[in-house]
């Protein structure tokens, strides 16, 4: 099985010291591991089972098919014969044989090439990743929730410690058009987080994400960045010099393979393994397409407690957020200590009736108090009046509006009972 790849035993083992340092190696099972991962999309549950229950290495000898299917005919052919030979293999261990190996094969088949399977451990070798498996000690064993959509193998830049201590770690998304309310709820939480000690988990994107992991960043703290696409290059482009700060004072994780582009679909896979990995999901800011309603659907369906911060309801920003208060098993969080008791289970379902904002915070009372009934005013001159950063107003505000003291007029916000 190991032909399967055109690299010298010698190659293969200075390979595996090299992207697998102190760790156990098992050519057989390391090559079979890799293979898949070019050949399966992350998150392929016909492979899952297969690795599951007849290992790696075992499964891609009955499925890799390196010569050349040179018509459609001859491709289907070949797979009807493929599910066969697994069909066989897993009678002979007396299982049920999963559903779907002939379309598996299908798609599959494209990606049986050699020369890619081959750039894939070239690039490899010349990187200084790190390659983990399920067996390691640093494997996030919440990964494990997935089930047969869990991950093959992880691909790592950096210190991969913290990986095993996701217990104590949230992941903070939201949309890449992100406005100055949004980043400064980010910056605050991250920053938060990062100081009690907690991991801040994203995706690397504009937005939300960048401004989560340059804030934990600021307050020496731990960030992970997951990533769509492969360790080749980083994207979005323009956040490259990001991500890779937090590749040398973080961790940076990919499931795909080298050489592999981001793509929306992959994006969507990514999103499932961000909400896997962490304690507590938390939306910040999101429209109603944001890829991070995606992540808040994965972290709900996996069981995760899913927090959301509310904004304006007149903000399209955050229309996504009111809709998953509405339609998710949720919780309101307006502070880092929300966002913790939440991920500890501390945080019950929200009375309805009960208001949102926090009684014993005085920033509310000064916002409140910056307000009038009857004259309209802006977050600007609401926030001089209080004394509070911009931003930090807009957020008030938000909570307050959900909680129907405050209203926004076209022509500002006014209060709609007196502050007391």
């Amino acid at each position: 099985m190991t032909a399967a790849v055109d690299l010298t035993a010698s190659e293969r083992a200075r390979l595996w010291d090299r992207l697998r340092p102190g760790r156990a190696i098992d050519d057989r099972e390391l090559t079979a591991r890799v293979v898949w991962s070019v050949l399966a999309e992350p998150g392929d549950g016909t492979v899952g089972r297969l690795v599951d229950e007849l290992g790696a290495a075992d499964a891609l000898e009955l499925v890799l098919r390196r010569q050349l299917l040179a018509t459609p005919t001859a491709v289907r052919r070949e797979a009807q014969l493929v599910a066969q030979a697994v069909g066989g293999e897993y009678a002979a261990r007396g299982l049920e044989p999963p559903r779907g190996i002939r379309a598996g094969f299908l798609r599959w088949q494209p990606r049986m090439s050699g020369e890619l399977i081959e750039s894939v451990f070239r690039m490899a070798a010349a990187s200084s990743a790190v390659l983990l498996l399920p067996s390691d000690v640093e494997w996030p064993q919440a990964a494990a929730d997935l089930g047969e959509n869990a991950p093959l193998l992880l691909w790592c830049l950096g210190d991969v410690a913290p990986l095993a201590e996701l217990d104590r770690s949230a992941a903070l998304v939201g949309t890449r058009a992100a406005t100055g309310y949004g980043s400064h709820v980010a910056t605050e939480f991250a920053a938060g987080l990062a100081a009690r000690g907690w991991a801040v988990v994203s995706g690397g994107a504009y937005g939300i994400d960048a401004t989560a992991h340059r804030a934990a960043l600021a307050a020496r703290g731990r960030t992970i960045a997951v990533m769509a696409g492969g360790l080749h290059a980083f994207y979005p482009s323009g956040n490259s010099e990001l991500i890779a700060r937090v590749a040398r004072t973080g961790l940076v994780v990919a499931e795909v393979p080298f050489g592999t582009p981001p793509t929306p679909f992959r994006f969507l896979s990514r999103n499932r393994l961000i909400a896997a990995l962490t304690g507590v999901t938390v939306v910040i800011e999101a429209g109603l397409r944001s890829g991070s309603i995606n992540t808040a659907n994965h972290a709900s369906e996996l069981g995760r407690p899913l927090g959301v911060v509310p904004g304006p309801i007149t903000s399209p920003s955050s229309a996504g957020c009111h809709a998953l208060l509405r339609d998710r098993p949720s919780s309101v969080v307006t502070s880092v200590d929300e966002i913790i008791a939440l991920a500890q289970g501390g945080v019950a379902p929200p009375d309805p009736l009960a208001p949102l904002a926090d009684p014993d915070d005085p920033r509310y009372g000064r916002v409140r108090s910056a307000l009038s009934r009857r004259a309209p005013r802006s977050v600007a001159e609401i926030a001089a009046r209080s004394g509070l950063a911009a931003g930090e107003t807009a957020a008030l505000l938000g909570v307050l509006l959900l909680d129907g003291t405050v209203r926004k007029t076209d022509a500002g916000w006014v209060s709609v009972r007196d502050a007391g």
